[in-house]
């Protein structure tokens, strides 16, 4: 993660731009689609997340699971006490990012050739619907 911390736990940024501090956070190959599979396929378990058709390594969902908790993106709830396991939720912070990744969908849509024209199999109901809500 590039965003450094310092001493008083304030975060240094790169540069005072908003689009480089967001990329600080989310701008890797991987944390976005972490959070299109938590917002709009509703997965919660690792296991889920590893079942994405992109083939994200399992190290490095690891990571990018414990980077989006760090950055109050997403939080980690114990679901099973034995063996212990935990689901990841979005948290508020995390929701917020779903009108950019709707865009990101539509941007793809209309300039990335052979991507989906429609949400595939897999999508909630509520996330197809939000996908094709214009915007005011």
């Amino acid at each position: 993660m590039a965003v450094r911390r310092s001493s008083r736990t304030e975060q240094q940024l790169r540069s005072r731009c908003p689009i480089a501090g967001a990329l600080d956070l989310v701008g890797d190959r991987w944390t976005l689609l972490v959070m299109r599979d938590l917002l709009f396929y509703d997965k919660r378990r690792f296991a889920e997340f590893l079942g994405s058709p992109e083939g994200i390594a399992s190290n490095i969902l690891s990571d990018r699971l414990e980077r989006l908790e760090r950055c109050g993106l997403v939080e980690r709830r114990q679901y099973h006490e034995r063996p212990p396991r935990e689901e990841y939720h979005a948290t508020a912070r995390g929701r917020d990012l779903a009108p950019t990744l709707r865009e990101l969908i539509r941007w793809g849509q209309r300039h990335v050739p052979g991507t989906a024209k429609e949400p595939p199999a897999g999508v909630t109901p509520a996330a197809r619907r939000f996908m094709k809500a214009r915007l005011h």
